[in-house]
Order: C-alpha cells, then structure tokens, then sequence
C-alpha cells in the first residue's frame, strides 16, 4: 500500500478534511478537526499513525515489528505503521476505521449528526 493510496481511503470518510503539518512533513487526516490519521514517511518508508485503545496499541506493538509510538503524539494511543510492512492492508484499513470512529466519539452528538445525514 502507498501513501496515496491510504490518502484516498481516509479522505472516503464523511466530513474527512486534510491539513499538512510542514514541520513534520506530514498530511493530517481530521474530521471537525480531531485527528485521526496522519501519512508521512518514516525512515524514507510509508507510513501512517493512527489512534487506538492503550491495550490494542500494545497488542500492535507486542505483534508487529512494523507497528512502534508515534514521534510527536501522545504514545500511549497513537502508533505508527509502515505500509509496506507485515501488516496485512485489510487490517490497516480496520486501524484507520477505528481511529475514525473514535475521532466521531469525542464529538458533540449534533456534529455527529450532521456527519451521517
């Protein structure tokens, strides 16, 4: 999987906006500007980091030599994943599904709302 094509897949989600954060070099995926994903390249190798529970992070982490914290975000909750590791694509787009409903949960019901009309 490359950059772009993760871009596409995460920029498919409703009210999906993407900003570039020029210091990190990154493209940062939000919606009503909660972060859910960010494509970057790390170590010249595609990548994406994306938020999950504290427990399935480690799980990641423990499971996956391609799956480490993410430089910059709270490590606890972010990881990043390199897309042209062992992780299987269909699981990777299972992160990114889940990073973005947790991005949904923390906002307010009628931005919820608006999203799914």
């Amino acid at each position: 999987m490359t950059n772009s094509e993760l871009l596409q897949y995460c920029m498919n989600k409703s009210g999906a906006e993407q900003t570039v954060h020029s210091d990190w070099k990154a493209t940062q995926i939000k919606v009503a500007d909660v972060m859910y994903a960010m494509v970057h390249d790390v170590e010249a190798r595609p990548a994406v980091s994306l938020k999950a529970s504290p427990e399935l992070a480690d799980l990641l982490r423990e499971s996956h030599s391609d799956v480490f914290p993410s430089a910059h975000l709270n490590k606890a909750h972010w990881s990043t994943i390199y897309l042209d590791g062992s992780l299987p694509d269909s699981q990777i787009y299972y992160l990114v599904d889940a990073s973005y409903q947790q991005a949904l949960s923390l906002l307010p019901q009628q931005t919820r709302q608006q999203l799914s009309d």
